[in-house]
């Protein structure tokens, strides 16, 4: 039996997230899984995510890929934590380093990996790697929302 993605276990009201939204068909529906003591995450970015040079991902791509899949880990490991089930988290704080271009038709890979969790602070270390070249990495602070705030509409 195949695991769930740890994207499709969250919250029907927050799953339509660009990134890794189940629910938002024009997006990039990243999908995450738990794989011993990280979180991995397989990616093939289309041709139109092109940077200023033909060929590779543009950085903002690179970012919101570790972005989304660092969401996804620090819930994944937060819900194996306490045992509870899968809560949603935002971003607190985004750090990315470009070690190498990020090429353009092959599959990408970020690992994530939990550096601390802290209540409800999950910081996660993660790489994105295209083969076996390491292209980014990249640190993440992710804050879990309430659960009141995960089942509550916002007014407007």
């Amino acid at each position: 039996m195949h695991e769930s993605a740890i994207q499709d276990l969250y919250h029907e009201d927050y799953s339509h997230c660009y990134g890794c939204g189940r629910n938002n068909p024009h997006g990039l529906q990243l999908k995450s899984y738990w794989e011993g003591e990280e979180c991995i995450c397989r990616h093939t970015p289309k041709s139109h995510y092109t940077g200023g040079v033909p060929g590779f991902l543009y950085g903002g791509m690179v970012a919101s890929l570790i972005d989304c899949h660092g969401a996804a880990t620090a819930a994944a490991a937060k819900a194996r934590e306490s045992g509870e089930a899968v809560g949603r988290f935002v971003t607190a704080s985004l750090t990315v380093d470009f070690a190498k271009p990020t090429p353009l038709g092959v599959e990408l890979e970020i690992r994530g990996k939990v550096s601390e969790i802290k209540g409800r602070k999950v910081t996660v270390a993660l790489s994105l790697f295209a083969g076996t070249t390491l292209c980014a990495t990249g640190r993440v602070l992710m804050i879990q929302l309430l659960p009141q705030a995960q089942q509550e509409k916002p007014t407007a």
